[in-house]
């Protein structure tokens, strides 16, 4: 696969030779639905062959984790919470899976953008047996952007439902104009989370102390299944309860129209100041660390 760019005043549009057409097309319900609720189930979002692609990338990744991993449990195959991520510029397969797959244009769908601006990709795999809990947070406090459009697409590489550690969510709590502090996760003396440590931000509740206090809404997956929600919403996943099955899953982030370059204590490291060409505060210009995948 051969990829070129256009620069353009709206976007770095991308053009793909033998492009794929899109997988899924957003119904307006579902449309309605992401911007109300915050999360939506996209079913079959992706083709067959991503998921078996992707799931080597998972054995892959498991026995040679890239300098961003989180491991806890390294090597067992019971009981390991493990994420890998930014993979894409050295990984062709995940690269591929970017800029085929069409999850930048169900991204654009779900935040009426008309663009979308690739972040980073996020291998997050729990062993079957896993203790360890995803804890509540939300995503835009880890990352140096503000804006509304600003969304990640979950995709399932093995079938989970929640309590074997899909996701679940706080329906419309991407609308109440809260910033809260990034919750750390893993092993606590990672050097790839210990940044979370100087961010800001006000403190994520109890929410599972006190579950009936929220309208909590979750999805069981089966492979190629999406997750599509925004980066305000307070979401979290439980521990993997199955002792046989892995949870294995490649949420994408995307970027839309509205976004700003905002830089700050305990933003994630992976994308810095040194690698864009736009100033706090700007909206995102034509960054090869951030392509426009997608245009209308």
């Amino acid at each position: 696969m051969v990829y070129a760019s256009v620069t353009g005043k709206q976007c770095e549009a991308i053009k793909l030779i033998e492009r794929r057409p899109m997988r899924a097309k957003l119904s307006n319900t579902q449309i309605a639905e992401f911007k109300s609720n915050g999360a939506i189930l996209v079913k079959n979002a992706v083709d067959s062959d991503w998921v078996e692609r992707l799931n080597k990338v998972v054995t892959e990744q498991l026995q040679r984790p890239s300098k961003w991993a989180n491991d806890a449990n390294p090597d067992s195959p019971q009981n390991r919470m493990f994420t890998d991520r930014y993979l894409w510029q050295e990984n062709d397969e995940v690269k591929a899976f970017v800029y085929e797959s069409g999850c930048a244009e169900i991204a654009a769908q779900a935040m009426q953008s008309s663009t979308a601006r690739f972040y980073f990709d996020h291998l997050l795999v729990k062993e079957p047996g896993t203790d360890a809990v995803t804890p509540w947070h939300q995503d835009v406090p880890y990352w140096p952007f503000l804006g509304k459009q600003i969304c990640s697409m979950w995709v399932a590489l093995t079938k989970a439902n929640v309590a074997e550690s899909s996701l679940e969510f706080i329906r419309g709590s991407h609308l109440a104009n809260r910033y809260y502090m990034p919750e750390v996760f893993g092993t606590k003396g990672n050097p790839n989370v210990a940044w979370t440590k100087s961010a800001e931000g006000e403190p994520v509740p109890p929410i599972e102390a006190n579950r009936s206090a929220y309208d909590i809404i979750g999805f069981d997956v089966e492979p190629g299944d999406a997750i599509l929600f925004s980066a305000w919403i307070l979401h979290w996943a439980p521990g993997n309860v199955s002792l046989t099955k892995r949870r294995a899953a490649m949420s994408t982030r995307w970027l839309g129209d509205d976004v700003i370059w905002h830089p700050h204590e305990g933003a994630d490291p992976t994308v810095t100041q040194e690698y864009v060409s736009v100033l706090p505060g700007e909206p995102l210009g034509d960054e090869p660390v951030l392509p426009c995948i997608w245009s209308a």
